[in-house]
């Protein structure tokens, strides 16, 4: 087979994710594989919202277009950016074992978010979690802050903001640490809900390439099942990578346990809720759980939290 091109974003982070998948194509499926890097419009507005800008699509559209003209064979993306639904042709080839999949709490002069002072400026690109820390402090300011994690830990060093929140999984994948940043807390999975995928890498292609096919090679199986149940429930709730939905399915023996938040950014309204059962039942229980929420006025609240987050 010729050389594989895969397409990745050009910040630090996505190059990273995009080696560790070329390393692991060179060893596991002997086969060589070099980047092109790509600019999304995610990474070229950066003045703004995510949510104003558009929800869906903002980090994989241009590596898509390159998909199905062949310009890539396979595009990596953080699974936590990727729409639930595909265009034409293309799927997610695999999903690889999941990293920390918390968020995480990073600050130079406090140790917690118990910790911030009274209108403490916290920094997020994420409605999500905004929403769940106002639900925890509604006195804290939070405040949107795009750019890739070095441009982040810039603005929080010289202090623009009082605390920032990340995924751990990049903090680790960079090898962040107390030497860069005096206070990193990991945020529990019941405190902070985590968004679909979070943690976990997804491998993108056109389902009729020869390529497909052996990419399944490099999927990790505990972390598609959850990864598929969580994509499934924010599916079935017709919501995007940009509102605040959390979701977070995690295996133990033979049951897998889902739990999910909705709500607004400000914090003022939230439904949260559990479901648990056999993990052969995933899609099951999914469903289920999205028909609880759908039930108690989830749908309503996305539209309602669509609205503040454009201003209108």
């Amino acid at each position: 087979m010729k050389k594989l091109v895969i397409g990745t974003r050009g910040s630090v982070l996505a190059l990273w994710q995009a080696e560790h998948i070329q390393k692991r194509i060179q060893e596991e499926l002997g086969l060589s594989a070099e980047l092109q890097v790509v600019k999304t419009k995610g990474d070229k507005i950066l003045d703004v919202p995510l949510a104003k800008i558009g929800g869906k699509g903002l980090f994989t559209k241009e590596l898509e277009e390159m998909l199905l003209t062949k310009s890539i064979d396979l595009a990596v993306h953080s699974l936590k950016d990727v729409p639930v639904d595909f265009p034409d042709g293309l799927d997610l080839a695999c999903i690889t074992e999941r990293e920390d999949v918390r968020d995480c709490f990073l600050s130079h002069r406090y140790i917690g978010i118990e910790a911030l002072p009274k209108g403490a400026k916290v920094g997020t690109t994420s409605l999500r979690r905004s929403m769940q820390i106002k639900a925890m402090r509604p006195d804290i300011d939070t405040q949107s802050l795009r750019g890739n994690i070095q441009t982040r830990l810039k603005k929080l060093e010289n202090g623009e903001f009082d605390a920032i929140i990340l995924a751990s999984a990049g903090v680790k994948r960079l090898g962040i640490s107390t030497k860069d940043v005096p206070h990193i807390v990991p945020l529990s999975t019941q405190a902070m809900i985590p968004a679909m995928g979070q943690g976990a890498l997804g491998i993108e292609a056109c389902k009729d390439s020869e390529v497909f096919g052996l990419l399944k090679k490099l999927s990790d199986s505990p972390t598609a099942i959850c990864c598929g149940i969580e994509r499934a429930f924010v599916r079935a709730l017709e919501g995007g990578c940009q509102v605040p939905i959390g979701v977070n399915a995690f295996i133990v023996g033979d049951e897998v346990t889902l739990r999910a938040v909705v709500g607004l950014p400000d914090g003022t309204q939230m439904l949260k809720d559990t479901i648990s059962g056999g993990i052969s039942d995933g899609e099951y229980l999914a469903q289920t759980l999205a028909g609880r929420f759908i039930q108690k006025g989830a749908k309503e609240l996305l539209a309602m939290a669509q609205k503040m987050a454009f201003g209108e």
